[in-house]
């Protein structure tokens, strides 16, 4: 994994969270797509948040958390959740 990459989404993850926080259009009245601007940020916001999580995902997900089930500790005893 290019920790190049993994440092980008990190930093974007700061960006989001900075960008939550939408301070500049609390008080504006108009209407885009037919939904007050606000909400029409949030809605934009919660599309960047879920490209961003599925990139985490894809590129920053540590390896060690993923067990292959016949190497797991549970499989040797034979027992089934």
């Amino acid at each position: 994994m290019n920790k190049r990459i993994r440092w980008i989404l990190y930093a974007a993850i700061v960006v989001l969270y900075v960008l939550h926080n939408d301070f500049w259009f609390w008080y504006d009245p108009r209407v885009v797509l037919g939904l007050p601007i606000g909400l029409t940020y949030h809605v934009g916001y919660n599309l960047a948040a879920a490209v961003l999580m599925f990139l985490l995902v894809r590129f920053a997900w540590p390896s060690h958390l993923e067990v292959d089930e016949k190497t797991s500790p549970d499989s040797a005893a034979g027992g089934e959740r």
